[in-house]
C-alpha cells in the first residue's frame, strides 16, 4: 500500500469516529479515483446504501468537460435522487480527502440540488 493511501485511510478512520449516518440524517460518503468520482448516501444504523450516483452513469459520462464539472453534476444527481427518496438533510463524509477541488465541487453540487449539510 502506498504511503499516500495509508495516510488517507488513517484520516478516514479519524473522520468516521465522529461522522455517522442515522435514518433521520444519513451519511453522504464520497470516493474519488483518478478518473471517476462516486457518492453514496448511507444509513449506518441499518448498514444500507439508500442512494448512489457516480460519474460512470450514462447521463453524466456522456457529458464531456473537466473532472470538477463532472463532480458537480454527480452532486446534483445524488441530491435529486435523495430528495425523491425523502432525504433532505445529510452528514458529509469526505472520505479522508481534502475538502478541495472535486470533493468541494461535489458538495457544492449536492447543496445546489437541495441537500442540507
Amino acid at each position: 500500500m502506498l504511503r499516500k493511501e495509508k495516510r488517507r485511510i488513517g484520516i478516514r478512520k479519524r473522520i468516521r469516529k465522529s461522522v455517522s449516518g442515522t435514518s433521520n440524517r444519513p451519511r453522504l460518503s464520497v470516493f474519488r479515483s483518478n478518473k471517476q468520482i462516486y457518492a453514496q448516501i448511507i444509513d449506518d444504523s441499518k448498514g444500507i446504501t439508500l442512494v448512489s450516483a457516480s460519474s460512470v452513469e450514462t447521463e453524466i459520462s456522456e457529458l464531456k468537460g473537466p473532472k470538477i464539472e463532472l463532480a458537480k453534476r454527480v452532486g446534483i444527481s445524488v441530491a435529486k435522487k435523495a430528495i425523491n427518496e425523502g432525504i433532505a438533510s445529510v452528514v458529509f463524509d469526505r472520505g479522508g480527502y481534502l475538502f478541495h477541488g472535486r470533493i468541494k465541487s461535489l458538495a457544492d453540487g449536492a447543496r445546489e440540488g437541495g441537500l442540507k449539510f
